[in-house]
């Protein structure tokens, strides 16, 4: 993948009002001067302490501690690696990223922008549709499996109707050329030219994490239609089948807060799943889970294991009994060991699939089906001690052999010990035995370290690394530290306001809290660039990695201004009362010197400290408080 020139990452982010951005997902009010505030979309909280300030460029949240611009905003809240916020953001107002080494991106922005409007523009088609006379088997279909028309529109569902070029013919009204419609799957072309690919079926929208429409799917209506059942949007430049999953985009906020993804089969197990209240329900869309989808939903998860390989998150597959239900099985546990996060799986007893679930059953059903969950390794062991007889020594040494993998595979050192006795038991086997058999299955490939899927190479440090950061939040409460960082936040948040002068004499004040010096440092280094749009940019960078995030907190922490105070007079205030103590602290010391000095003996050193003395007072008479 090529990397984008950090000159254009730089622009890009100077360019986007974050607050625009941040405004999209949460409801901000003013806090005070060029500040803004609202509830935390990273944590449940009943007051705000979520703050962004666009002038910075910067979100901090004092409740929960995340923070950081809008490419980390985008990466946390979509889910999506920083090429693609880079990539977005560019497309938003229309910067033409260059990349390194003369590479490419996912080709021009512009077309890619064409072939998603293009989806949306058929999925409103198809959605208007489905309200038509000709689109009565498409109703009666989800009216059976009991979706209600809110159900419909919740899921974005439609109707393509059985016409040769209905979609096209509205498309091309509506600007778009045949080759866009080409390009994104939309239509074919045969010896009578261009023709709907998708006719006389329900179609459901698939969609990436930010909501823009990538595909579809649909469905077979009519006995007359010699196609597939399920009919998929072909690969395109924006659809790609085995990195999308159908309903993420409604369920990866309840995803990411709960650490818990459930994965069905079909779209109206999607959709049943949901209105069951089973919100973190997702789909393939006519492919096998693959590598690809493990990638998305870690993302989406977080999913990470911590130092002892324990795991927080719950993956959830439901499989219907069938055959082939049983090799999507052991697909899926094929990939299980590419999850930090524990997997599951859940079988309704009479082999229903969701949907056929909640409607013979109800909504509480499904609900139940999820909590019945069992263990991904439990389903995988029991179902080889099924292919086997039990009853005889012959049976039981067989299933051991075939099931030892299993367990050797475990990697979690608890769970891996327990299994070794949880098989003991079924098979009525020693566990010693069991224990020897599952080593013996162990081809080097050591339980207990689990592959690390490889992440995007210009993704952003994780700022879980294991070294202390400094943090706002652990500063003393002494009136000499209060009085350094309120200084130090009105110079980083209010430049002009504070003015180069005063900016450069407070960043050679000496500090009582050492983490603040680190920060004053960095403001002294790159004074050379003071006011300019990346100079924030330039202090983060400045200081050592583990105090960035103390920098960040200072830019977007509320100033704590009076009501009715020119914001121009408190910042020079705050600053020269902080150039201030220094001065006087300065001119005590100076004092104390000039009394232990003989000027008898001493003439040329006496001197030299009243020129000091009388220097300083100058200094008292012009950074002094007004």
């Amino acid at each position: 993948m090529a990397l984008i020139r950090r000159s254009d990452i730089d622009e890009v982010r100077a360019r986007i009002n974050i607050v625009d951005i941040v405004g999209d997902y949460v409801t901000l009010k003013g806090a005070g001067v060029g500040s803004f505030k609202g509830l935390c979309p990273f944590h449940d909280e009943r007051s705000p302490s979520f703050h962004v300030r666009p002038a910075a460029g910067f979100y901090h949240c004092f409740g929960c501690g995340e923070g950081g611009d809008v490419f980390t905003f985008l990466q946390k809240m979509d889910h999506v690696t920083f090429t693609d916020a880079v990539e977005r953001m560019a497309a938003r107002i229309g910067y033409e990223l260059h990349y390194e080494d003369g590479g490419k991106g996912r080709g021009d922005q512009g077309a890619r922008s064409r072939l998603l409007g293009a989806n949306q523009a058929a999925a409103e088609f198809f959605v208007t549709q489905l309200a038509t006379p000709g689109a009565d088997a498409g109703r009666r279909f989800l009216g059976e499996r009991g979706f209600d028309p809110a159900a419909a529109a919740h899921f974005g569902v439609g109707f393509a109707p059985k016409s040769y070029d209905a979609l096209s013919k509205h498309l091309k009204s509506l600007g778009y050329t045949e080759e866009e419609l080409l390009g994104a799957g939309l239509v074919g072309k045969g010896d009578r030219g261009l023709y709907d690919r998708f006719r006389g079926r329900l179609v459901w929208p698939i969609r990436d994490t930010t909501g823009q429409t990538l595909g579809f799917g649909a469905r077979r209506l009519f006995d007359d239609d010699q196609g597939p059942k399920y009919l998929n949007t072909p690969e395109t430049a924006v659809y790609h089948k085995s990195q999308v999953l159908y309903g993420l985009d409604l369920a990866k906020r309840d995803i990411a807060r709960g650490k818990k993804v459930v994965v069905v089969e079909g779209y109206t197990d999607v959709m049943a799943c949901h209105l069951a209240g089973v919100t973190t329900a997702v789909a393939t869309c006519g492919t096998a889970f693959g590598g690809d989808h493990i990638t998305v939903l870690r993302r989406v998860l977080g999913d990470v294991a911590n130092s002892d390989t324990t795991a927080t998150g719950e993956v959830i597959f439901t499989f219907d009994p069938d055959e082939a239900g049983q090799k999507a099985a052991s697909r899926a546990f094929a990939e299980e060991q590419r999850f930090a996060a524990q997997t599951f799986v859940a079988v309704a007893a009479e082999g229903l699939d969701p949907c056929d679930l909640r409607l013979q059953r109800g909504d509480g059903a499904v609900r139940a089906l999820v909590e019945s969950r069992k263990p991904m390794f439990e389903f995988m062991i029991r179902r080889r001690l099924a292919d086997h007889d039990l009853d005889t020594v012959e049976g039981r040494v067989a299933a051991l052999r075939a099931s030892a993998p299993v367990v050797a595979g475990i990697r979690d050192r608890a769970l891996h010990a327990g299994y070794i006795r949880n098989l003991a038991g079924w098979l009525g086997i020693d566990p010693s035995d069991v224990a020897k058999a599952v080593d013996a299955a162990d081809k080097g490939a050591p339980a207990g370290q689990p592959r690390r899927p490889q992440g995007d190479p210009q993704e952003q440090p994780s700022q879980s690394a294991e070294r202390p950061r400094a943090s706002i939040t652990d500063l003393p409460s002494d009136p000499a530290t209060r009085l350094e960082r309120d200084a130090l936040m009105a110079i980083l948040q209010q430049p002009a306001e504070v003015g180069r002068e005063y900016a450069t004499r407070a960043s050679q004040v000496r500090m009582a809290n050492a983490s603040l010096a680190v920060v004053r440092d960095a403001i002294a280094a790159t004074l050379d660039d003071f006011e300019s749009p990346q100079w924030l940019q330039r202090v983060i960078s400045e200081v050592p990695e583990p105090f960035a995030d103390l920098v960040k907190q200072l830019s977007v922490a509320p100033i704590p201004e009076q009501d009715g105070r020119e914001l121009t007079v408190y910042c020079k205030g705050i600053t020269s009362s902080l150039i201030a103590r220094d001065l006087l602290s300065r001119k005590a010391d100076l004092l104390g010197r000039l009394q232990r000095t003989d000027a008898t003996a001493e003439p040329e050193r006496f001197r030299e400290l009243q020129t000091e003395l009388v220097r300083v007072e100058q200094e008292r008479r012009t950074f002094g408080p007004d």
